[in-house]
């Protein structure tokens, strides 16, 4: 039988490096205050040694556990099968990944589902929490304070309307809609419709507005809620079309309900773009380029939204583990612009 090699310790490591203890605790820790060469002679012995630190114990030097809550408000169904979610996750996962620190995904679809995850945060298992796919009447928010973790939030906030107290980032949803409805007044269409995503939802909310701040008193019956699937943009386009058959352009809010509304047109007959013109929200691609036409939609970069949120939250833990370092409390909300991509459905 074969000995298993005693495992190094922070005091082989010290002993190699020709240094203290408490210096090679700093080292690995990542606090400042230990000389350049110094430090590197540490991460040398380090390497040489195959050191790995106890977790454990830096948790209890660093008052961090390297890891961080991912906490989607949907159904596992919804998040496997959207890729929304895919990229806002990869975001995440990339940043956090760059710091070295494990992503912890939570999912929630119904009360016990939050009391499992209340449970999980007051724990102490993590050290914040980046939450996204918010309903209005989530007790999400609630669970994380009492918890006692910062947070950082996908998309605008309702229940303060964005105030400094809540770090988010989101997408200017309400520039994105008035871009794409104002494309398609450009186009000569005057009979311009809106699928919107569920709206106890902000991102829903926000571009339903920017729809009605184009489409000043449009007719009622030009309006119809979905809640971001495709099918549910299929079945709005049918009661669309039954209100409506007079209409000439679609703006849909995301991607996947646009998909919906086309396959919709195609039943009743409707071409793309001659009788109806069609545009998105999202350039989730590959949808939006495989789409029959491909889709003109308003692209927002969700990539980017996963890794500013996980930037936001590093930082507040930083400012939080480490006061006497100046790493600045950062802004409280983030905004990330939007642009129209032109394609064939208008």
């Amino acid at each position: 039988m074969s000995e298993t090699a005693p495992r190094p310790t922070l005091e082989a490591v010290a002993a190699r490096a020709g240094v203290s203890r408490a210096t090679v605790s700093r080292v690995v820790n990542g606090f400042d205050g230990v000389r350049e060469p110094l430090a590197e002679r540490v991460r040398r012995a380090v390497d040489e040694l195959g050191y790995v630190p106890n977790q454990a114990a830096r948790s209890l030097v660093t008052r961090r556990h390297d890891a961080v809550a991912v906490i989607v408000a949907e159904p596992e169904t919804r998040v496997f099968a959207d890729p929304f979610f895919a990229r806002q996750l990869r975001g995440i996962s990339k940043e956090l990944t760059a710091h070295d620190n494990q992503l912890v995904l939570l999912l929630t679809e119904d009360r016990d589902d939050h009391a499992r995850v209340g449970r999980y945060l007051a724990g102490g298992h993590v050290d914040g929490a980046l939450v996204f796919s918010l309903h209005i009447d989530d007790p999400l928010p609630g669970l994380i304070q009492r918890a006692g973790l910062p947070a950082v939030f996908g998309g605008r906030p309702h229940w303060n309307g964005g105030g400094d107290a809540v770090r988010y980032v989101d997408t200017d949803n309400r520039g994105g809609a008035r871009d794409a409805v104002r494309h398609l007044l450009g186009l000569g269409r005057r009979r311009v419709a809106h699928i919107t995503g569920a709206l106890d939802q902000t991102s829903a909310v926000d571009r339903l507005d920017g729809f009605r701040d184009v489409m000043a008193d449009p007719d009622p019956r030009l309006v119809v809620e979905g809640d971001f699937t495709a099918a549910s943009g299929e079945r709005a386009m049918r009661e669309l079309l039954r209100h409506r058959p007079d209409l000439d352009a679609v703006f849909a809010g995301n991607d996947l309900m646009a998909a919906g509304a086309l396959r919709a047109l195609r039943e009743h007959g409707r071409r793309v773009p001659e009788d109806v013109a069609v545009v998105g929200f999202d350039d989730m691609l590959p949808i939006a380029e495989q789409t029959e036409p491909p889709l003109t939609t308003v692209r927002q970069d969700i990539e980017e939204m996963g890794r500013l949120m996980a930037r936001l939250l590093l930082r507040e833990l930083d400012r939080t583990t480490a006061p006497d370092e100046d790493t600045g409390a950062g802004p409280s909300g983030v905004v990330l612009p939007t642009t129209l991509v032109r394609r064939a459905s208008a």
